[in-house]
């Protein structure tokens, strides 16, 4: 089959960040704005987007709204990031619809990045598919992000950590704003796990806008299956977000049962071979916010267990301060790197960590083979993290020995996995 769309996606610059909007609302214009034509909720922040977007389109979906979900970065393929009730885009609306793409950008004289790319797809497919609801996780920051774009009506902040400061900034005060610059006159925003400072600070800030900003209480008697304090902080947002959208329709015990059968896979993620015996724990944990999560996570469900551990990063993470947070719960590291060209060389990481006085065990590129060496060598579960593009890996090379990782089963390895 000729894919012409995938084709001129992988030939496009992967930043989404490209320093205004303009593009986006002059393609948006060209297309007689597919983002108007259905209700949106944002969901940004530092970490804990995904799972968020994913809880809340769960939510309205068992409820009875057709709920589109737009997420990013993918595992495994590009078509992940789109989807509706849980159900990814087709391959070929993806490709017919990247083709208008292309031909709206010719026509404009005007060059588009991945990001914007595939978020135009989003909108066109939402907007052919008249969903009731569009749960859309803001790529990086919120302000000049291309999701803002949709202007929606409710809005959720997660979390927030220093990362991305080149684009973002160097506080978390600043990061805050640009992340609050989602906001649309009049909008609602739910906020997460952040000090009272930043609520402060948010509250002084949407006065501006004006929109509005309330942070709900964590419901700690929540069932996810991921397990970690921040899911049921997660959970509890997009509960909050999903009451207000509702309104009279929401069903408290809808919402519940609806969350207990969300697994946002590859976070904290427990996987069970057919006899039940635990084999991996995968977290796409891949900043030191994340990381600190997840020893949180870890001290509270396996306080006295050690696990042998397949890490690897990319070149810009901090693996100074994220290895210490995970020396207590690791017995042996083993360090691996995919293919993607940002990925942190093997003998970087296993340098850094024989002078912090871990003990490294097995070292290759990310295979079956390796996974396989791992797991006959280790006598307890194994742990995978420092990246989300490892565990996407991971995922890939495991999708059919375990019923969890059925939904990947469709789908071939995307080139595009570099964005």
């Amino acid at each position: 089959m000729n894919l012409a769309g995938i084709e001129y996606l992988h030939s496009l610059a992967p930043l989404g960040m490209t320093g205004d909007l303009k593009n986006m609302e002059r393609l948006l214009e060209f297309l007689e704005h597919p983002e108007k034509k259905f209700r949106t909720i944002h969901v940004v922040g530092t970490d804990g987007k995904g799972s968020t977007s994913f809880y809340l389109a769960n939510i309205l979906t068992a409820h009875g709204v057709s709920a589109g979900l737009y997420t990013s970065p993918h595992l495994v393929n590009v078509r992940e990031r789109i989807r509706m009730d849980n159900l990814p885009i087709a391959e070929e609306d993806f490709d017919r619809l990247l083709l208008q793409v292309k031909s709206a950008a010719e026509k404009n004289d005007t060059h588009v990045s991945f990001f914007e790319a595939v978020t135009l797809v989003c909108f066109l497919y939402f907007a052919e598919k008249r969903v009731g609801a569009a749960v859309v996780e803001a790529g990086l920051g919120g302000r000049l992000d291309s999701t803002r774009t949709a202007c929606g009506e409710l809005a959720v902040l997660t979390s927030i950590g220093l990362e991305h400061t080149e684009w973002l900034g160097c506080t978390e005060s600043a990061i805050l704003h640009e992340k609050l610059g989602v906001l649309s006159p009049r909008a609602k925003m739910f906020i997460g796990g952040i000090s009272d400072v930043l609520v402060q600070d948010a509250e002084e800030f949407v006065k501006g806008i004006p929109a509005t900003v309330e942070k709900p209480s964590v419901l700690k008697d929540l069932q996810v299956p991921n397990p970690g304090r921040h899911y049921i902080e997660n959970a509890s947002l997009s509960l909050a977000a999903a009451r207000s959208f509702l309104g009279e329709k929401f069903s408290e015990k809808t919402a519940r049962e609806a969350l207990q059968k969300s697994l946002w896979i590859g976070r904290m993620h427990k996987l069970l071979d057919a006899n039940g015996k635990f084999c991996w724990l995968l977290d796409g944990a891949h900043n030191p916010h994340a990381v600190k999560r997840l020893a949180e996570a870890l001290d509270a469900y396996y306080p006295n267990q050690k696990f042998p551990c397949i890490f690897g990063a990319l070149k810009d993470k901090a693996i100074d301060e994220m290895i210490p947070m995970l020396v207590p719960h690791v017995s042996t590291w083993h360090v691996t790197r995919t293919p993607y060209e940002r990925f942190r060389e093997i003998e970087d990481v296993a340098l850094e960590l024989k002078s912090l006085g871990c003990s490294v065990g097995t070292s290759a590129p990310m295979s079956k083979a390796f996974l396989e060496k791992v797991q006959a060598e280790s006598n307890a579960p194994v742990l995978v993290t420092g990246s989300l593009y490892m565990i996407g890996e991971t995922i890939d090379l495991l999708k059919n020995d375990f019923e969890d990782l059925k939904f990947f089963r469709g789908f071939s390895k995307s080139e595009s996995e570099k964005h």
